[in-house]
């Protein structure tokens, strides 16, 4: 019997710390309102022929109105084209389930940014921010995302959504799949 209860309480516990926390790089409650913004969290990561690129997602809710902000990072000694954000974007996500999230991007065209570093590479900077659609969080803390399409203004992108990922850039491990079922709980 003891056995038995002692069994039951750790299958009960699991899924309480299987849960994620929540970390925030801005959590602000004043007399205006409330704005949460969770810290940047690595989703795709590609390193070929001297080329690098990353893509971090943070998620934001201001006054309870959810976005999430993409931010990409290309770094080359080679030209890097600018991949431009407008009032047309988009954001597609394929969740495993075989329903597909579409995020709309807020109304403000952006190109980023092009900085040279002190080791001679081009770093282009761009950041977008999305906006969900009644119902997608919903279907998006249900099941994993497989793949995720970036509609700029001239190109298409499509980005595979791994597992887990070990960063050549800090090491840390990171897990993409399942970003939006750990921390979009962070933003309600």
């Amino acid at each position: 019997m003891k056995n038995t209860i002692l069994a039951l309480l750790f299958l009960l516990s699991i899924p309480v710390f299987a849960q994620k926390d929540c970390d925030y790089s801005s959590n602000i409650k004043d007399s205006i309102g409330t704005y949460k913004l969770t810290n940047e969290y690595l989703v795709s990561e590609k390193n070929f022929a001297g080329k690098s690129s990353y893509i971090f997602c943070s998620l934001a809710s201001d006054n309870g109105f959810p976005v999430l902000n993409v931010q990409m990072i290309q770094k080359s000694k080679d030209f890097i084209p600018a991949n431009c954000f407008d009032k047309n974007s988009k954001l597609y996500l394929q969740l495993q389930n075989g329903k597909i999230v579409t995020l709309l991007h807020l109304d403000k065209e952006s190109c980023g940014s092009l900085i040279r570093d002190d080791k001679g590479f081009d770093n282009r900077v761009s950041v977008g921010t999305f906006m969900f659609i009644k119902g997608s969080i919903e279907d998006l803390k249900s099941s994993v995302v497989n793949l995720m399409r970036i509609k700029f203004l001239t190109s298409i992108d499509d980005y595979v959504l791994k597992k887990e990922i070990t960063s050549e850039m800090n090491g840390k491990v990171y897990y993409p799949e399942t970003y939006f079922m750990n921390y979009l709980k962070c933003i309600e």
